[in-house]
């Protein structure tokens, strides 16, 4: 409109001066003239008259290059004009969609963001979005179409892609997905916070406590993890992985776990005695029996007494001796007792037996002192107290299952 208005006033302006021009040459007795020739032709007209002529054709001209230039930038401009629609149509798409996604209309969102996704300024996110939305709705075939059209659209955000993929993966129990996709960006970005996160959490839903083992160490030294959090997830990767071994009864790489366990993480509670157990569950109790017993001499544990008694020695005798060693200062400790019940019963002393089990009832009833003195007066053919033994441990078995079923409710 500006332009129309500059121009009609540039000529208006051209015609008022020509105006003038013509009425100040009105004065002189001759106006003056021009004479053109072309030929056999000539052309004679007031000098007033051809400056006008000049001037109209001067903006004629004007007018027709200015058309012309403007129909040659017209195709351009429609396309032009038309992306700038679809654009802007893909951004309210974009909008329109996320906020489906947020309210849970998973189909819709899906739908309006794969129809613009083409035209958009942000392709990578209307797929992303859409490919979360099919998760949302269970259609995992769509969900990794739509990454796949992402991965085409922006070769160069693999990471991003892989870890929606990945965290798509594990929120729907994906968990192998997951982890090769991780694995795969741990390898071209070692030290990227999430994908060391989301590697830390997909390593425990398997089960891989060997890879966590690994990872600890990234995990510490790009802070992903509290300090005490790294700590309990290093002392539950020991643990486990001292469980698997004990599993498969190889006792070298349990004792080989054992010492690269770091020592502040064998002084924990508990630690100690699942290496132990491990131990004894692979059938190496006899191995470790000195070693638990200077333990035991050390800093005492009810745990730890109970594993000492279920190890399979070769020499019960000593085994016992030892035990009752403890019982000088631990006379009334109810596990202890029971212990050496059972140690009694192993080396056929059955009156010490039948003594320590009674002591042990009598200082806390517990239904394996209960099973233990049972069996004992059983196999003495005293039926009738065998029977109230079996009877006393089955009652006390029942109120610690309807104690433990309140607890629960």
């Amino acid at each position: 409109m500006k332009k129309l208005l500059y121009f009609l006033g540039s000529l208006l302006a051209t015609v008022a001066a020509a105006f003038f021009v013509s009425h100040w040459l009105q004065g002189f007795d001759n106006p003056g003239y021009v004479l053109i020739g072309i030929g056999h032709w000539s052309l004679e007209t007031s000098l007033v008259v051809f400056a006008v002529s000049l001037i109209i054709g001067f903006f004629v001209f004007y007018l027709f290059f200015r058309l012309l230039g403007w129909l040659f930038r017209l195709p351009g401009q429609l396309k032009s004009r038309g992306k700038n629609i679809k654009f802007n149509r893909s951004q309210e798409a974009l909008i329109a969609g996320l906020v489906d996604s947020a309210e849970g209309n998973w189909e819709r969102a899906e739908n309006v963001l794969i129809k613009h996704a083409s035209h958009s300024g942000a392709p990578l996110i209307h797929y992303l979005t859409a490919a979360k939305a099919a998760q949302s709705r269970g259609a995992f075939d769509k969900r990794d179409e739509y990454l796949k059209k992402a991965a085409d659209q922006a070769p160069d955000s693999g990471v991003v892609i892989g870890l929606t993929q990945a965290e798509l993966n594990l929120s729907g129990n994906q968990f192998e997905q997951a982890l090769e996709t991780l694995t795969r960006l741990h390898s071209i970005d070692p030290t990227h916070a999430t994908v060391l996160k989301l590697l830390h959490q997909t390593y425990q839903h398997v089960g891989d406590w060997q890879g966590i083992r690994k990872l600890i160490p990234s995990l510490h030294t790009n802070k992903i993890l509290m300090e005490a959090e790294i700590k309990l997830l290093e002392t539950e990767a020991f643990s486990q992985l001292l469980k698997q071994s004990a599993e498969i009864g190889n006792t070298e790489e349990i004792q080989s776990l054992w010492s690269e366990i770091p020592d502040y993480i064998k002084t924990m509670p508990g630690i100690s005695a699942i290496y132990f157990a491990s131990m004894i569950e692979a059938g190496a109790g006899a191995e470790i029996e000195q070693n638990l017993a200077d333990v035991l001499s050390v800093n005492w544990d009810e745990t730890l007494v109970a594993l000492f008694g279920s190890i399979q020695s070769n020499n019960v005798a000593k085994q016992l001796e030892t035990a009752e060693k403890w019982a000088y200062v631990h006379q009334e400790n109810a596990v202890l007792l029971a212990v050496l019940g059972k140690l009694a019963v192993k080396c056929g002393d059955t009156f010490k037996a039948e003594s320590y089990l009674a002591k042990s009832i009598a200082a806390e009833p517990t239904v394996q002192a209960y099973q233990l003195l049972g069996d004992l007066l059983f196999a003495q053919g005293d039926k009738d107290n065998a029977s109230t033994c079996y009877k006393n441990g089955l009652e006390l078995a029942s109120s610690e299952i309807v104690s433990r079923i309140d607890t629960l409710s």
